[in-house]
């Protein structure tokens, strides 16, 4: 089973291929919104790389937000041209939950831990979701306001994580001591790997005529909400 994986909801643009749970072709570049002009080229290189070794793209798999409008636009719409190209089906997943799949990787294994990956929108405003150590979610996606008192009723019981470009804003503001803080965390291709291949073995496939993705939109609460 060969997976291509393509990221593009950041400043980060990545592709990857997969076979199986092996990464055997990686490409990335993080010098800024460069998406149109970097993921042709490096899909052309993957597709070099595959056909090198006479085997075929099963599935696209495609980071889905929450993201740049931009940046999602571009990936996603080039894989929904590669799934009807080659009549392959399409993966969605989460932006979110490939970062909380790389910080679980970077941290000693705590049971009782949480992890916050964090998308930044504007001001004090992030979009976020609560993984478990397993990167179970425990909760939905949503856009917070960050204040003083956010994640106390977690904060006060276990450790939680912080990570994402939202994160690095938030660290003068959630000072709890449980509060951990983990730098360098972006979404990356090769990240998507193990959950495009749960979603190809269960058959979790999208529409390709009508998926959308989950644009950062604009933010509409007009009050501080406390979690």
């Amino acid at each position: 089973m060969i997976i291509l994986h393509i990221e593009t909801s950041t400043n980060v643009c990545s592709i990857a291929l997969s076979e199986g749970t092996t990464c055997i072709f990686s490409k990335s570049n993080d010098d800024g919104m460069n998406h149109a002009t970097l993921l042709s080229p490096f899909i052309a290189e993957a597709s070099d790389f595959i056909k090198s070794r006479n085997k075929k793209i099963d599935a696209i798999a495609v980071s889905s937000g929450p993201g740049s409008y931009t940046g999602l636009r571009i990936g996603v719409s080039t894989a929904k041209g590669l799934c009807y190209g080659l009549d392959i089906p399409l993966i969605a997943i989460s932006t979110l939950e490939i970062m909380a799949i790389q910080a679980l990787s970077k941290v000693e294994k705590d049971q009782n831990a949480l992890f916050c990956p964090m998308i930044d929108a504007r001001r004090m405003e992030v979009y976020t979701a609560i993984y478990n150590s397993k990167g179970e979610i425990q909760k939905e996606i949503s856009a917070e306001i960050i204040n003083e008192d956010s994640y106390s009723e977690y904060l006060e019981n276990q450790t939680v994580y912080f990570f994402g470009n939202g994160s690095d804003k938030c660290k003068e503001t959630i000072t709890h001591p449980n509060a951990r803080f983990i730098p360098n965390i972006v979404p990356l291709a090769e990240n998507m790997i193990e959950l495009a291949k749960k979603s190809f073995d269960t058959q979790k496939f999208e529409d390709v005529a009508y998926f959308e993705p989950f644009y950062l939109k604009e933010f509409q609460a007009t009050t501080p909400k406390k979690m």
